[in-house]
């Protein structure tokens, strides 16, 4: 972040002038991201808005889920008018949410796929992806709330008529903000709950000041969240190095030869749980079908399949885990067991000697 851009900041939240955060849900998207939002707990999206963590900057959340503002069209008072402010310049700072992929409104000649309330100089719907064009440049932040924002997800599959595509796909994946931030991807379908809620957290801590530049990978994830393995941090992890695998679903063992992913896909679902550090897709028996990954879903499926090089990966596993195991069993055989001076009698028998 530039140096002009953090004493703007500063002032900004000292002077109690807000810092917005405009949510835009209108790609295309089932909503499921902001709904996963609801359940974060560290923190809560609750915590983020009343300002409860210390040395968070005064913020204003315009998403609808919690912003219930209403009134008539282009009134003070109406929930897109924050939008069309941002679009005049007349909120000093502003963080953009966008939750679903960006349609490509240029591969047809009229009528559009994803909209956001209407062009007050056209009176037609506004296309989202005009939205992105309009306040993407105007930002001091940008964040691609799941996999249908960051890399387009399921929309942008193979065969789509839409044209679909992510927010760096759109924008650019080099393209940086009015404070020299790149875009900020936090993909998952639906995304972690607390994955976002902590991002979006450091990002206000960060144009505020208050944090160094926010730690991204090359697909521009923040890597203390996405710098890890599913498999790294899955339960189910020490049954594939023991080559025991589940044929089925139900079973605790490692899931690979049922489809599972997780040995190459980059995600902490596993490790941090979904909710309160409870659940998770391989924590309660389910496959890892790489939804945290740029080429989700297209290069993972069919799911139900054991994924390309398991066959290899799992029979070398195989072989080297009945050795494992052997050697196991035989150090069992000799410590799962009391020592042999535990019992009543006339001697001590720990070996232990008198110092007099």
């Amino acid at each position: 972040m530039t140096s002009s851009t953090t004493e703007s900041a500063l002032a900004n939240s000292g002077s109690g002038e807000p810092l917005h955060v405009l949510w835009i849900n209108a790609g295309l998207s089932c909503d499921g991201d902001s709904v996963a939002l609801t359940a974060a707990t560290q923190p809560s999206i609750e915590e983020i808005v009343l300002g409860a963590l210390p040395g968070l900057p005064k913020v204003q959340v315009h998403w609808p889920l919690i912003d219930f503002e209403c009134g008539p069209e282009q009134g003070a008072d109406t929930f897109i008018e924050w939008f069309w402010k941002a679009d005049r310049g007349e909120l000093e700072q502003f963080v953009l949410v966008v939750e679903g992929s960006i349609p490509n409104e240029k591969i047809k000649p009229e009528g559009y796929w994803a909209a956001f309330g209407n062009n007050p100089e056209t009176g037609q719907p506004m296309p989202t992806a005009d939205w992105l064009s309009r306040l993407a440049p105007k930002a001091v932040a940008v964040i691609a709330a799941g996999t249908c924002a960051t890399y387009g997800g399921i929309h942008a599959m193979a065969g789509n008529p839409t044209g679909a595509m992510g927010v760096p796909d759109f924008l650019g994946w080099d393209w940086r903000s009015t404070a020299d931030i790149p875009i900020v991807c936090v993909p998952g379908c639906p995304v972690h709950p607390d994955n976002l809620s902590e991002t979006i957290t450091y990002l206000l801590y960060q144009v505020a000041g208050q944090a160094p530049m926010i730690p991204l990978d090359d697909k521009l994830r923040p890597t203390w969240l996405f710098g890890g393995t599913v498999h790294e941090g899955c339960v189910r992890a020490g049954y594939y190095e023991q080559g025991e695998f589940a044929h089925e679903y139900g079973s605790q063992k490692c899931l690979v030869k049922i489809g599972c992913w997780g040995p190459v896909v980059k995600c902490n679902v596993p490790k941090r749980g979904w909710i309160n550090g409870i659940g998770g897709c391989p924590n309660v028996g389910g496959i890892c079908i790489a939804c945290t990954m740029p080429g989700f879903p297209d290069k993972f499926m069919p799911f139900m399949d054991e994924p390309p090089g398991a066959t290899v990966s799992s029979l070398a596993s195989q072989s080297y885990g009945a050795l494992i195991r052997r050697l196991r069993r035989i150090t069992l055989d000799t410590v799962d067991k009391e020592p042999r001076w535990r019992k009543p009698g006339d001697e001590l028998l720990t070996g232990y000697r008198a110092p007099w």
